[in-house]
Protein backbone atom coordinates (compact mmCIF):
# COMPACT_ATOMS: atom_id res chain seq x y z
CA UNK A 1 0.00 0.00 0.00
CA UNK A 2 1.60 3.16 -1.19
CA UNK A 3 0.14 6.68 -1.02
CA UNK A 4 0.24 9.58 -3.66
CA UNK A 5 -0.65 13.65 -3.37
CA UNK A 6 -4.01 14.57 -4.62
CA UNK A 7 -1.90 17.17 -6.51
CA UNK A 8 0.49 14.53 -8.03
CA UNK A 9 3.19 16.64 -7.89
CA UNK A 10 5.02 14.38 -4.76
CA UNK A 11 6.78 11.20 -4.87
CA UNK A 12 5.17 7.96 -3.59
CA UNK A 13 5.48 7.28 0.27
CA UNK A 14 4.41 4.23 2.36
CA UNK A 15 1.83 4.96 5.70
CA UNK A 16 5.41 5.67 7.71
CA UNK A 17 5.83 8.47 5.17
CA UNK A 18 2.46 9.45 4.97
CA UNK A 19 1.94 9.26 8.95
CA UNK A 20 4.83 11.96 9.47
CA UNK A 21 3.89 14.49 6.61
CA UNK A 22 1.48 17.18 7.15
CA UNK A 23 0.87 18.49 3.58
CA UNK A 24 2.17 17.01 0.90
CA UNK A 25 5.51 19.02 -0.31
CA UNK A 26 3.05 20.15 -3.49
CA UNK A 27 0.68 21.23 -0.94
CA UNK A 28 -1.79 18.58 -1.47
CA UNK A 29 -3.29 15.64 1.18
CA UNK A 30 -1.88 12.02 0.95
CA UNK A 31 -4.28 9.55 -0.27
CA UNK A 32 -4.04 5.58 -0.58
CA UNK A 33 -2.51 5.22 -4.03
CA UNK A 34 -5.11 1.89 -4.51
CA UNK A 35 -8.41 1.75 -2.58
CA UNK A 36 -9.12 -1.93 -0.85
CA UNK A 37 -12.20 -3.28 -2.77
CA UNK A 38 -14.40 -5.59 -0.50
CA UNK A 39 -17.04 -8.23 -1.14
CA UNK A 40 -20.19 -9.05 0.50
CA UNK A 41 -18.72 -12.37 2.07
CA UNK A 42 -15.76 -9.89 4.02
CA UNK A 43 -18.70 -7.65 5.07
CA UNK A 44 -20.94 -10.66 6.61
CA UNK A 45 -17.56 -11.79 8.40
CA UNK A 46 -16.53 -8.14 9.76
CA UNK A 47 -20.49 -7.43 10.78
CA UNK A 48 -19.11 -10.12 13.72
CA UNK A 49 -16.06 -7.65 14.73
CA UNK A 50 -16.19 -5.71 17.79
CA UNK A 51 -15.27 -2.17 17.04
CA UNK A 52 -11.35 -2.95 18.16
CA UNK A 53 -11.22 -5.61 15.67
CA UNK A 54 -13.08 -3.66 12.62
CA UNK A 55 -10.06 -0.67 13.27
CA UNK A 56 -7.30 -3.72 13.74
CA UNK A 57 -9.05 -5.06 10.20
CA UNK A 58 -8.88 -1.71 8.36
CA UNK A 59 -5.62 -0.49 9.38
CA UNK A 60 -4.38 -3.82 8.37
CA UNK A 61 -5.32 -2.74 4.77
CA UNK A 62 -3.44 0.68 4.76
CA UNK A 63 -0.31 -0.69 7.12
CA UNK A 64 1.51 -3.33 5.20
CA UNK A 65 2.87 -5.95 7.69
CA UNK A 66 6.44 -5.61 6.18
CA UNK A 67 6.14 -1.86 7.91
CA UNK A 68 4.01 -3.23 11.23
CA UNK A 69 4.01 -7.05 11.95
CA UNK A 70 0.08 -7.11 12.19
CA UNK A 71 0.70 -8.80 16.08
CA UNK A 72 2.33 -5.26 16.73
CA UNK A 73 -0.26 -3.74 14.96
CA UNK A 74 -2.94 -5.27 17.05
CA UNK A 75 -1.18 -4.35 20.06
CA UNK A 76 -0.58 -0.69 19.60
CA UNK A 77 -4.58 -0.79 18.70
CA UNK A 78 -5.38 -1.78 22.03
CA UNK A 79 -3.14 -0.38 23.86
CA UNK A 80 -4.86 3.49 22.34
CA UNK A 81 -8.10 2.13 23.47
CA UNK A 82 -7.12 1.39 26.96
CA UNK A 83 -7.92 4.40 27.98
CA UNK A 84 -11.82 4.66 26.72
CA UNK A 85 -14.54 4.60 29.41
CA UNK A 86 -16.80 2.15 27.34
CA UNK A 87 -15.72 -1.36 27.46
CA UNK A 88 -16.81 -1.37 23.52
CA UNK A 89 -14.94 1.88 22.95
CA UNK A 90 -18.07 3.27 20.85
CA UNK A 91 -21.64 2.36 21.95
CA UNK A 92 -24.95 2.77 19.82
CA UNK A 93 -27.85 4.37 21.56
CA UNK A 94 -31.43 3.43 19.99
CA UNK A 95 -33.55 5.96 20.45
CA UNK A 96 -37.17 7.01 19.63
CA UNK A 97 -38.56 7.19 16.20
CA UNK A 98 -35.59 5.52 14.57
CA UNK A 99 -33.23 7.72 15.74
CA UNK A 100 -30.08 6.18 16.26
CA UNK A 101 -26.84 7.90 18.10
CA UNK A 102 -23.50 6.46 17.76
CA UNK A 103 -21.39 7.53 20.34
CA UNK A 104 -17.96 8.58 19.67
CA UNK A 105 -17.13 10.23 22.54
CA UNK A 106 -16.34 8.14 25.39
CA UNK A 107 -12.26 8.81 25.24
CA UNK A 108 -10.04 10.89 27.43
CA UNK A 109 -11.42 14.56 26.90
CA UNK A 110 -15.09 13.29 25.51
CA UNK A 111 -14.63 14.09 22.02
CA UNK A 112 -14.33 11.44 18.76
CA UNK A 113 -11.15 12.86 17.80
CA UNK A 114 -9.64 10.53 20.89
CA UNK A 115 -10.60 7.47 18.57
CA UNK A 116 -8.34 8.09 15.46
CA UNK A 117 -5.47 10.33 17.70
CA UNK A 118 -4.99 7.57 20.47
CA UNK A 119 -4.09 5.26 17.34
CA UNK A 120 -2.25 7.52 15.61
CA UNK A 121 -0.12 8.42 18.75
CA UNK A 122 0.95 4.82 19.22
CA UNK A 123 1.69 4.64 15.69
CA UNK A 124 4.10 7.86 15.94
CA UNK A 125 5.89 6.49 19.14
CA UNK A 126 6.26 2.99 17.50
CA UNK A 127 8.26 4.32 14.69
CA UNK A 128 10.08 6.99 16.60
CA UNK A 129 11.37 4.78 19.15
CA UNK A 130 12.58 2.56 16.21
CA UNK A 131 14.82 5.52 14.41
CA UNK A 132 15.39 7.54 17.80
CA UNK A 133 13.64 10.54 15.94
CA UNK A 134 11.95 13.66 17.50
CA UNK A 135 9.18 15.55 15.69
CA UNK A 136 7.93 19.01 16.09
CA UNK A 137 3.82 18.50 15.94
CA UNK A 138 1.59 21.51 14.99
CA UNK A 139 -1.73 21.70 14.97
CA UNK A 140 -4.42 23.86 14.81
CA UNK A 141 -7.76 23.04 16.60
CA UNK A 142 -11.47 24.71 16.52
CA UNK A 143 -12.56 22.82 19.89
CA UNK A 144 -11.81 19.39 20.56
CA UNK A 145 -8.57 18.23 18.05
CA UNK A 146 -6.20 20.09 20.59
CA UNK A 147 -7.10 18.34 23.04
CA UNK A 148 -7.47 15.04 21.72
CA UNK A 149 -3.77 15.46 20.51
CA UNK A 150 -2.26 16.57 23.37
CA UNK A 151 -4.15 13.63 25.40
CA UNK A 152 -2.42 11.19 22.78
CA UNK A 153 1.73 12.96 22.98
CA UNK A 154 1.83 14.42 26.68
CA UNK A 155 4.85 13.49 28.55
CA UNK A 156 6.25 11.69 25.14
CA UNK A 157 10.46 12.85 25.42
CA UNK A 158 10.28 12.50 21.26
CA UNK A 159 7.72 14.64 20.80
CA UNK A 160 6.78 18.67 20.78
CA UNK A 161 3.36 19.68 20.33
CA UNK A 162 2.44 22.96 19.27
CA UNK A 163 -1.23 23.85 19.53
CA UNK A 164 -3.01 27.03 18.07
CA UNK A 165 -6.36 27.20 19.81
CA UNK A 166 -9.27 30.07 18.69
CA UNK A 167 -9.17 32.53 22.12
CA UNK A 168 -12.73 32.99 22.74
CA UNK A 169 -14.52 30.92 20.00
CA UNK A 170 -14.08 27.52 22.28
CA UNK A 171 -16.00 26.51 24.96
CA UNK A 172 -14.21 27.31 28.54
CA UNK A 173 -14.17 22.86 29.12
CA UNK A 174 -12.70 22.68 25.69
CA UNK A 175 -9.75 25.27 26.32
CA UNK A 176 -9.03 24.02 30.01
CA UNK A 177 -8.47 20.59 28.24
CA UNK A 178 -5.63 22.27 26.78
CA UNK A 179 -4.24 24.84 29.12
CA UNK A 180 -4.68 22.71 32.01
CA UNK A 181 -2.09 19.77 30.31
CA UNK A 182 1.39 21.13 31.95
CA UNK A 183 3.89 18.99 30.31
CA UNK A 184 7.60 19.63 28.78
CA UNK A 185 6.47 18.78 25.61
CA UNK A 186 2.95 20.28 25.40
CA UNK A 187 2.63 24.37 23.97
CA UNK A 188 -0.35 25.85 24.05
CA UNK A 189 -1.08 29.30 22.06
CA UNK A 190 -4.09 30.96 22.59
CA UNK A 191 -4.52 33.29 19.43
CA UNK A 192 -7.15 36.32 19.11
CA UNK A 193 -8.40 35.10 15.91
CA UNK A 194 -10.57 32.51 14.42
CA UNK A 195 -10.13 28.62 13.60
CA UNK A 196 -9.57 29.30 9.71
CA UNK A 197 -7.54 32.60 10.35
CA UNK A 198 -4.62 29.85 13.06
CA UNK A 199 -4.52 27.69 10.49
CA UNK A 200 -2.50 30.47 8.44
CA UNK A 201 0.52 30.38 10.09
CA UNK A 202 0.62 26.19 10.20
CA UNK A 203 0.57 26.17 6.55
CA UNK A 204 3.11 29.00 5.94
CA UNK A 205 5.86 26.94 8.76
CA UNK A 206 4.81 23.87 6.60
CA UNK A 207 5.51 25.89 3.31
CA UNK A 208 9.05 26.58 4.48
CA UNK A 209 11.03 23.37 3.47
CA UNK A 210 13.70 23.79 5.13
CA UNK A 211 12.64 24.59 8.78
CA UNK A 212 10.00 22.23 8.22
CA UNK A 213 13.07 19.39 7.59
CA UNK A 214 14.90 21.06 10.04
CA UNK A 215 12.66 20.29 12.89
CA UNK A 216 11.04 17.55 11.41
CA UNK A 217 7.37 19.14 11.44
CA UNK A 218 3.90 17.05 11.44
CA UNK A 219 0.49 17.66 12.43
CA UNK A 220 -2.10 15.53 13.76
CA UNK A 221 -5.09 17.80 12.50
CA UNK A 222 -6.91 15.49 10.01
CA UNK A 223 -5.03 16.30 7.04
CA UNK A 224 -2.71 13.33 8.32
CA UNK A 225 -3.91 10.52 6.64
CA UNK A 226 -3.45 8.62 9.69
CA UNK A 227 -6.80 9.99 11.55
CA UNK A 228 -8.62 9.59 8.33
CA UNK A 229 -8.15 5.63 8.34
CA UNK A 230 -8.79 5.13 11.29
CA UNK A 231 -12.34 7.00 11.15
CA UNK A 232 -13.41 5.03 8.64
CA UNK A 233 -14.44 2.19 10.85
CA UNK A 234 -16.91 4.54 12.51
CA UNK A 235 -18.98 3.95 8.91
CA UNK A 236 -18.59 0.44 9.35
CA UNK A 237 -19.25 -0.34 12.53
CA UNK A 238 -22.34 2.07 12.70
CA UNK A 239 -23.91 0.35 9.04
CA UNK A 240 -22.91 -3.56 11.34
CA UNK A 241 -25.23 -2.12 14.06
CA UNK A 242 -27.96 -1.03 11.75
CA UNK A 243 -28.25 -2.72 9.05
CA UNK A 244 -31.27 -5.21 9.44
CA UNK A 245 -29.98 -8.29 7.48
CA UNK A 246 -26.65 -9.11 6.03
CA UNK A 247 -28.56 -12.17 4.14
CA UNK A 248 -30.11 -10.79 1.44
CA UNK A 249 -28.62 -9.79 -2.19
CA UNK A 250 -27.85 -6.97 -2.70
CA UNK A 251 -26.49 -5.98 1.41
CA UNK A 252 -29.17 -3.36 2.31
CA UNK A 253 -28.29 0.37 2.16
CA UNK A 254 -28.10 2.26 5.89
CA UNK A 255 -27.73 6.06 5.90
CA UNK A 256 -24.93 7.81 7.94
CA UNK A 257 -25.46 11.69 8.70
CA UNK A 258 -22.31 13.23 9.99
CA UNK A 259 -21.64 16.26 11.63
CA UNK A 260 -19.34 18.71 9.20
CA UNK A 261 -16.46 21.17 10.04
CA UNK A 262 -12.98 20.21 8.35
CA UNK A 263 -14.32 17.15 6.30
CA UNK A 264 -12.59 14.28 8.20
CA UNK A 265 -14.97 12.61 9.17
CA UNK A 266 -17.23 12.77 5.70
CA UNK A 267 -14.06 12.01 3.97
CA UNK A 268 -13.63 8.90 5.68
CA UNK A 269 -17.44 7.47 4.66
CA UNK A 270 -16.77 8.39 1.36
CA UNK A 271 -13.73 5.83 1.42
CA UNK A 272 -15.88 3.25 3.73
CA UNK A 273 -18.36 3.73 0.07
CA UNK A 274 -15.84 3.02 -2.11
CA UNK A 275 -14.47 0.10 -0.34
CA UNK A 276 -17.98 -1.56 -0.90
CA UNK A 277 -19.92 -0.64 2.19
CA UNK A 278 -23.30 -0.05 1.24
CA UNK A 279 -23.97 3.79 2.71
CA UNK A 280 -25.76 6.75 2.00
CA UNK A 281 -23.87 9.26 3.49
CA UNK A 282 -25.22 12.96 4.50
CA UNK A 283 -23.21 15.62 5.27
CA UNK A 284 -24.83 18.18 8.17
CA UNK A 285 -23.25 21.36 8.88
CA UNK A 286 -24.21 24.59 10.91
CA UNK A 287 -24.31 28.26 9.77
CA UNK A 288 -20.69 27.66 7.98
CA UNK A 289 -22.15 26.04 5.04
CA UNK A 290 -19.72 25.89 2.75
CA UNK A 291 -19.78 22.21 2.41
CA UNK A 292 -24.02 22.59 2.05
CA UNK A 293 -23.47 24.64 -0.81
CA UNK A 294 -20.72 22.44 -2.47
CA UNK A 295 -23.21 19.67 -2.71
CA UNK A 296 -25.90 21.76 -3.64
CA UNK A 297 -25.48 24.04 -6.03
CA UNK A 298 -21.02 23.28 -6.97
CA UNK A 299 -20.53 26.24 -5.40
CA UNK A 300 -16.97 26.06 -3.05
CA UNK A 301 -16.70 29.63 -2.08
CA UNK A 302 -15.84 31.06 1.41
CA UNK A 303 -18.70 33.41 3.17
CA UNK A 304 -17.59 36.79 4.68
CA UNK A 305 -16.37 35.66 7.72
CA UNK A 306 -17.03 32.56 9.97
CA UNK A 307 -20.20 32.52 12.09
CA UNK A 308 -19.86 31.77 15.78
CA UNK A 309 -22.81 28.93 16.17
CA UNK A 310 -23.37 26.84 19.22
CA UNK A 311 -21.91 23.50 17.38
CA UNK A 312 -18.18 25.62 17.69
CA UNK A 313 -15.79 22.91 16.19
CA UNK A 314 -17.51 23.05 12.45
CA UNK A 315 -17.31 26.86 12.75
CA UNK A 316 -14.62 26.51 9.52
CA UNK A 317 -14.86 27.83 6.48
CA UNK A 318 -12.22 25.88 4.37
CA UNK A 319 -12.77 22.06 5.06
CA UNK A 320 -9.38 20.91 3.87
CA UNK A 321 -10.88 17.62 3.34
CA UNK A 322 -12.67 18.39 0.52
CA UNK A 323 -9.89 18.21 -1.96
CA UNK A 324 -9.41 14.60 -0.98
CA UNK A 325 -13.09 14.13 -1.53
CA UNK A 326 -12.67 15.69 -5.33
CA UNK A 327 -9.77 13.70 -5.75
CA UNK A 328 -11.30 10.71 -5.50
CA UNK A 329 -15.07 11.25 -7.12
CA UNK A 330 -12.48 12.65 -9.97
CA UNK A 331 -11.35 9.53 -10.62
CA UNK A 332 -7.82 10.01 -8.79
CA UNK A 333 -7.43 13.16 -11.32
CA UNK A 334 -4.53 14.62 -9.42
CA UNK A 335 -3.90 17.12 -12.82
CA UNK A 336 -7.77 18.72 -12.36
CA UNK A 337 -7.77 18.52 -8.33
CA UNK A 338 -4.76 21.03 -8.11
CA UNK A 339 -5.64 23.40 -10.87
CA UNK A 340 -9.51 23.68 -8.59
CA UNK A 341 -7.64 23.58 -5.23
CA UNK A 342 -4.79 26.43 -6.72
CA UNK A 343 -8.20 28.21 -7.77
CA UNK A 344 -9.65 28.11 -4.78
CA UNK A 345 -6.58 29.29 -2.70
CA UNK A 346 -6.22 32.24 -4.98
CA UNK A 347 -10.21 33.50 -4.99
CA UNK A 348 -10.70 31.77 -2.22
CA UNK A 349 -14.15 30.70 -4.67
CA UNK A 350 -14.94 27.92 -7.24
CA UNK A 351 -17.71 26.70 -9.29
CA UNK A 352 -16.94 23.03 -9.43
CA UNK A 353 -17.09 21.48 -13.31
CA UNK A 354 -20.77 19.65 -14.12
CA UNK A 355 -19.33 16.46 -14.01
CA UNK A 356 -17.57 16.59 -10.76
CA UNK A 357 -20.82 18.17 -9.41
CA UNK A 358 -23.33 15.34 -10.43
CA UNK A 359 -20.52 12.80 -8.65
CA UNK A 360 -20.25 14.59 -5.74
CA UNK A 361 -24.42 15.37 -5.52
CA UNK A 362 -24.87 11.60 -6.26
CA UNK A 363 -22.17 10.69 -3.53
CA UNK A 364 -23.21 12.90 -0.71
CA UNK A 365 -26.58 14.32 1.28
CA UNK A 366 -26.48 17.92 2.53
CA UNK A 367 -27.88 19.87 5.34
CA UNK A 368 -27.17 22.75 7.42
CA UNK A 369 -28.73 24.05 10.55
CA UNK A 370 -28.92 27.21 12.41
CA UNK A 371 -28.34 27.68 16.14
CA UNK A 372 -32.53 27.64 16.57
CA UNK A 373 -32.82 24.04 14.90
CA UNK A 374 -29.54 22.37 17.13
CA UNK A 375 -31.56 24.01 20.56
CA UNK A 376 -35.17 22.25 19.17
CA UNK A 377 -33.41 19.23 17.89
CA UNK A 378 -31.50 18.88 21.72
CA UNK A 379 -34.50 20.16 23.44
CA UNK A 380 -36.79 17.59 21.00
CA UNK A 381 -34.40 14.48 21.93
CA UNK A 382 -34.40 15.29 25.81
CA UNK A 383 -38.27 15.39 25.95
CA UNK A 384 -38.37 12.14 24.20
CA UNK A 385 -35.88 9.98 24.83
CA UNK A 386 -34.00 11.76 28.38
CA UNK A 387 -31.23 12.10 26.01
CA UNK A 388 -28.91 14.76 26.32
CA UNK A 389 -27.24 15.77 22.64
CA UNK A 390 -24.02 18.03 22.33
CA UNK A 391 -24.69 20.50 19.59
CA UNK A 392 -22.53 18.91 16.61
CA UNK A 393 -24.76 15.68 17.46
CA UNK A 394 -27.84 17.79 17.35
CA UNK A 395 -27.09 19.16 13.69
CA UNK A 396 -27.43 15.23 12.73
CA UNK A 397 -30.55 15.08 14.82
CA UNK A 398 -32.13 17.63 13.15
CA UNK A 399 -31.60 16.13 9.86
CA UNK A 400 -33.47 12.95 11.22
CA UNK A 401 -36.16 14.31 12.50
CA UNK A 402 -36.71 16.22 9.19
CA UNK A 403 -36.90 13.17 7.44
CA UNK A 404 -39.51 11.41 10.12
CA UNK A 405 -41.41 14.52 10.01
CA UNK A 406 -41.24 14.81 6.18
CA UNK A 407 -42.43 11.22 6.00
CA UNK A 408 -45.55 11.64 8.67
CA UNK A 409 -46.81 14.53 6.53
CA UNK A 410 -46.16 12.95 3.66
CA UNK A 411 -48.42 9.80 4.72
CA UNK A 412 -50.86 11.96 6.79
CA UNK A 413 -51.06 9.48 9.69
CA UNK A 414 -49.30 8.94 12.86
CA UNK A 415 -46.05 7.94 12.01
CA UNK A 416 -44.26 4.51 11.87
CA UNK A 417 -42.74 4.63 8.76
CA UNK A 418 -39.39 4.83 10.45
CA UNK A 419 -39.81 0.87 10.59
CA UNK A 420 -40.07 0.60 7.48
CA UNK A 421 -37.66 3.20 5.51
CA UNK A 422 -34.01 3.20 5.11
CA UNK A 423 -32.61 2.42 9.02
CA UNK A 424 -30.16 6.04 9.57
CA UNK A 425 -27.67 6.21 12.24
CA UNK A 426 -26.67 9.89 13.20
CA UNK A 427 -22.92 9.44 14.64
CA UNK A 428 -22.31 11.93 17.96
CA UNK A 429 -18.76 13.55 17.97
CA UNK A 430 -18.89 15.10 21.40
CA UNK A 431 -20.57 14.29 24.82
CA UNK A 432 -23.12 17.07 25.90
CA UNK A 433 -21.19 17.52 28.71
CA UNK A 434 -18.39 19.85 26.97
CA UNK A 435 -21.16 22.24 25.99
CA UNK A 436 -22.55 23.96 29.39
CA UNK A 437 -23.75 26.61 27.43
CA UNK A 438 -25.77 25.20 24.73
CA UNK A 439 -27.70 22.74 27.35
CA UNK A 440 -28.36 25.92 29.31
CA UNK A 441 -29.54 27.63 26.17
CA UNK A 442 -32.15 24.55 25.38
CA UNK A 443 -33.39 24.66 28.79
CA UNK A 444 -31.70 21.60 29.50
CA UNK A 445 -29.33 20.79 33.12
CA UNK A 446 -25.96 19.90 32.80
CA UNK A 447 -24.66 17.00 34.24
CA UNK A 448 -20.55 17.29 34.45
CA UNK A 449 -18.29 14.12 34.88
CA UNK A 450 -15.76 14.61 38.29
CA UNK A 451 -12.67 14.66 35.63
CA UNK A 452 -14.81 17.74 33.91
CA UNK A 453 -15.80 19.23 36.94
CA UNK A 454 -12.37 19.19 38.43
CA UNK A 455 -10.72 21.31 35.64
CA UNK A 456 -11.84 24.74 36.98
CA UNK A 457 -9.26 24.43 39.47
CA UNK A 458 -6.15 23.05 37.87
CA UNK A 459 -3.34 25.10 37.41
CA UNK A 460 -3.40 27.21 33.60
CA UNK A 461 -0.64 27.37 31.01
CA UNK A 462 -0.60 29.24 27.72
CA UNK A 463 0.75 32.20 25.44
CA UNK A 464 -1.46 35.04 24.10
CA UNK A 465 -1.26 35.64 20.17
CA UNK A 466 -2.78 39.08 19.74
CA UNK A 467 -3.86 40.53 16.64
CA UNK A 468 -1.10 41.95 14.82
CA UNK A 469 1.27 40.69 15.69
CA UNK A 470 3.20 38.20 13.42
CA UNK A 471 2.05 34.45 14.42
CA UNK A 472 4.16 32.41 12.24
CA UNK A 473 7.55 34.15 13.28
CA UNK A 474 6.66 34.05 17.09
CA UNK A 475 5.84 30.33 16.41
CA UNK A 476 9.09 29.79 14.53
CA UNK A 477 11.11 31.17 17.17
CA UNK A 478 9.48 29.25 19.89
CA UNK A 479 10.21 25.89 18.35
CA UNK A 480 13.39 27.27 17.77
CA UNK A 481 14.10 27.83 21.13
CA UNK A 482 12.43 24.14 22.62
CA UNK A 483 14.80 22.54 20.16
CA UNK A 484 17.88 24.33 21.65
CA UNK A 485 16.51 23.45 25.02
CA UNK A 486 16.57 19.54 24.59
Amino acid sequence: MEYVSTRGGAGVVDFEGALFSGYAPDGGLFMPQRIPSLDGDTLRRWSRLSYRELVKELCSLFITAELVPRSTLNDLIDRAFSRFRHKDVIHLSRLKDGLNVLELWHGVTYAFKDLSLSCTGQFLQYFLEKKQKHVTILVGTSGDTGSSAIESVRGQKNMDIFVLLPKGFCTQIQELQMTTVIEDNVHVFAAHGNSDEIDEPIKELFADVDFAGKYNLMSLNSVNWSRIMVQIAHHFYAYFQCAPSLDTTPLPVVEIVVPTGGGGNITAGCIAQKMGLPIRLVAVVNSNDIIHRTVQHGDFSLSESVKATLASAMDIQEPYNMERILWLLSGSDSHLTKTLMERFSVLKSLKLPEDLHRKLSETLRSCSASDEDIVRAMQRCWKENCYPLCPHSAVAAHYHYLQTDGACLRQKSSCFSFLFSTPRCCLAPASAAKFQDALLRAGLVPQLPPEITALTAMETRSTPLEQGQDWTQTLREWIEATAQRR
